[in-house]
């Protein structure tokens, strides 16, 4: 049985199906949804591997005439570098205007896909078809595209609303451990941001998302799923509420510049930006729940995710203390995307789920937050 979650975005509107299997399914979702023309599968060669065959096939066997590229793994790749070459290969393979680009993959390959559908003609459908976690939960929902740059994560983008999202929470099975946990903090997120009754139950079942039980992680994709479509269907370009999914962002993705995307997954960073993110709510006198911080800590354990960032091999020097580490990821935060009129902006949490979006003006206690989660090897 199929799960679908409605976006709904006028006639940009959409579906996401979630089901055990659903990746044989693609074909005969897809094929009344494409213009006809030639499909561009992207993936990383990793899941090319693991997974490239039976997407091709099911989408031959329902008549889509599809060819696939891949791209090295990593957010390396993420990249004006990666996307111009699969440009050349959308001219290779003739991808026309009646043509599509799946993206088949992690946030990596959904990202970097969907960037290189959206100019590409100056935009082919898309159709997004996550395989790790956090792209399930997050990422392959809502158009953002991108590739990373020396200026930052995420700056350089379109959005670009997929045809569809196919999640097959089976394909979990081959995940890396750590990529896998690193998922669970998106998940995590929505609970603190939106749904308290969902943060509870992550709570009541958190050995269960942990060990990968089947039913559990279905029922967690299908509820971050339908947060995230209530998002983006009441704010699509993010000019509002939708910037409240970019809790503990804003700190992550300091962490990832600052250890040049080498050191944390994505969602681990995060994770540790969400408890910056809490300390600067404390610090602020926003957060008025004291009991939610040390909760979303236990579940951040539960979940094998780093709580601190540790400060050696930091840019500030081999063996820069905290403090100065702090002061150079403060410093970061001036690219971020949520920046407005030279001022940080962060999502800080008031209760369990309700956040707000607060310019802070004040580097001290923005580096205050970063030192809280920064301990020296």
């Amino acid at each position: 049985m199929i799960t679908t979650v409605q976006v709904e975005l006028g006639p940009r509107s959409y579906t996401i199906h979630i089901a055990p299997g659903a990746i044989e399914r693609t074909g005969a979702i897809l094929q009344p949804l494409l213009p006809g023309g030639r499909v561009l599968v992207i993936s990383d060669a990793t899941v090319a591997k693991l997974h490239g065959k039976r997407l091709l096939g099911a989408l031959q066997s329902a008549g889509i005439d599809a060819v696939q590229e891949t791209f090295p793994a990593g957010e390396s790749s993420k990249s004006l570098t990666q996307a111009d070459s699969l440009w050349q290969a959308c001219a290779k393979h003739r991808i026309d205007r009646s043509g599509a680009v799946i993206g088949f993959g992690g946030g990596v390959s959904g990202d970097l896909a969907g960037y290189v559908a959206a100019c590409w003609m100056r935009g082919v459908a898309f159709v997004q078809v996550p395989t790790t976690l956090l792209a399930m939960v997050d990422s392959a929902v809502g158009g953002k595209t991108g590739v990373n740059s020396a200026a930052g994560k995420n700056l350089v983008g379109a959005f670009h609303q997929p045809r569809a999202v196919i999640i097959d929470p089976d394909l979990l099975r081959s995940m890396d451990d750590r990529e896998y946990r690193a998922g669970l903090a998106e998940v995590l997120k929505y609970g603190i941001i939106r749904d308290p009754e969902f943060l509870a139950w992550q709570e009541s079942k958190a050995g269960a998302l942990a060990t990968r039980d089947a039913a559990t992680v279905a029922h967690a994709v299908a509820v971050s799923c339908r947060i995230k479509a209530q998002y983006v269907a009441e704010d699509e370009f993010e000019h509002g509420a939708r910037a409240q999914l970019n809790y503990g962002h804003t700190f992550g993705h300091a962490l990832e510049r600052e250890t040049r995307y080498t050191t944390y997954l994505h969602g681990e960073a995060v994770g540790i930006g969400m408890r910056m993110a809490a300390d600067l709510g404390a610090r602020l006198g926003v957060l008025t729940e004291p009991d939610l911080g040390k909760r979303q800590d236990e579940l951040l354990r539960r979940y094998g995710l780093p709580l601190v960032h540790v400060a050696a091999g930091s840019a500030a020097g081999p063996a820069a203390d905290p403090a100065a580490v702090a002061r150079v990821l403060a410093g970061h935060c001036s690219l971020d995307k949520k920046v407005r009129k030279s001022r940080a902006r962060f999502v800080i949490p008031v209760k369990t789920g309700e956040v707000v979006l607060r310019e802070v003006a004040d580097p001290a206690l923005v580096e205050a937050a970063f030192l809280s989660a920064i301990a020296s090897r």
